[in-house]
């Protein structure tokens, strides 16, 4: 009977690669987050396909790995995607990687992976890094059940509409966003979703790692928030369990509206009750607008 210590160096050394495509994830920032089989496999295939070389051939660096290199992205993608599935289906080991995370997720590499499947190539997941699960574990927020919801459109309108379609799912809602357009996702999201709880990470795994918590609206007017950049993971809290009607929540506004004014009316109503401000100021407005 073969020695314990020798059963697990057996399992746990690295094997030679079988032929077919494999999804590695890569570092979200740290270049020490990558797992031992990634390593494996980015140093054993034939080719490794990047979003763009420099950065996969700094992580490869980083690792002593001497790879070949050849780019793969949204723009190329389509002129690249049969060459590749020509060469998998000689027997090629070929390694899918990123700039940062697990492929496919907000990148490239879905088309590829679904054809490939289709003529018969195996393909192996690898998992490691992903800013969306990151994001959600230091977030405060329930984890038992989210939506990923991508990048939000850049225009307020069209956004708007997305977070619409989104408002009555019971889960979390996991977004990414770019900096520049982060405080207006946010004010849009505020308007949308009203008073929920929310968290804003950024820079995760890097020097300046941050992570904010609060209501959407705060979080849309906090000053730390100013000019942020990179990419950005935004989580959005459920909806409460069951949301005021309109006419459950029409004594509380019109109380409101007695104090505050519409505008401050609304706002308070939403935060207690959870419902969208915008709505709530549009039927503020109408109750101070006397009856024909």
């Amino acid at each position: 009977m073969a020695p314990a210590g020798s059963a697990l160096a057996e399992l746990t050394a690295p094997k030679p690669l079988a032929p077919g495509l494999y999804i590695v994830a890569t570092p979200i920032g740290n270049l020490r987050d990558i797992t031992l089989r990634a390593l494996d496999v980015l140093a054993g295939a034939d080719f490794v396909l990047c979003e763009d070389t420099r950065v996969g051939g700094k992580l490869l660096a980083a690792h002593g790995i001497s790879a070949k290199l050849e780019r793969y992205d949204e723009h190329g993608a389509a002129r690249a995607r049969p060459m590749i599935l020509a060469r998998l289906a000689a027997g090629a080991r070929i390694a899918l990687t990123s700039d940062a995370g697990t492929p496919l997720i907000s990148d490239p590499g879905y088309r590829l992976v679904r054809e490939a499947a289709a003529q018969g190539v195996p393909v192996f997941p690898i998992p490691g890094p992903s800013a969306l699960l990151a994001g959600l574990t230091v977030s405060g927020l329930p984890t038992d059940r989210f939506l990923f919801a991508g990048f939000p459109p850049p225009k307020s309108v069209a956004r708007r509409q997305v977070f619409e379609e989104l408002r009555a799912i019971p889960a979390a809602l996991i977004f990414y966003e770019s900096g520049p357009r982060l405080a207006a996702s946010l004010a849009d999201m505020a308007e949308v979703f009203g008073a929920r709880e929310a968290a804003v990470a950024r820079e995760l795994t890097k020097l300046h790692e941050t992570v904010l918590r609060g209501r959407l609206a705060d979080l849309a007017s906090d000053p730390r928030l100013d000019a942020p950049r990179g990419e950005i993971v935004v989580l959005v809290g459920p909806p409460p369990a069951r949301i005021a009607t309109w006419d459950e929540s029409e004594a509380a506004l019109r109380e409101a509206v007695a104090r505050l004014g519409p505008s401050a009316g609304a706002a308070e109503v939403a935060r207690a009750l959870g419902l969208p401000r915008r709505d709530l100021y549009s039927r503020a407005l109408a109750l101070k607008t006397p009856s024909p």
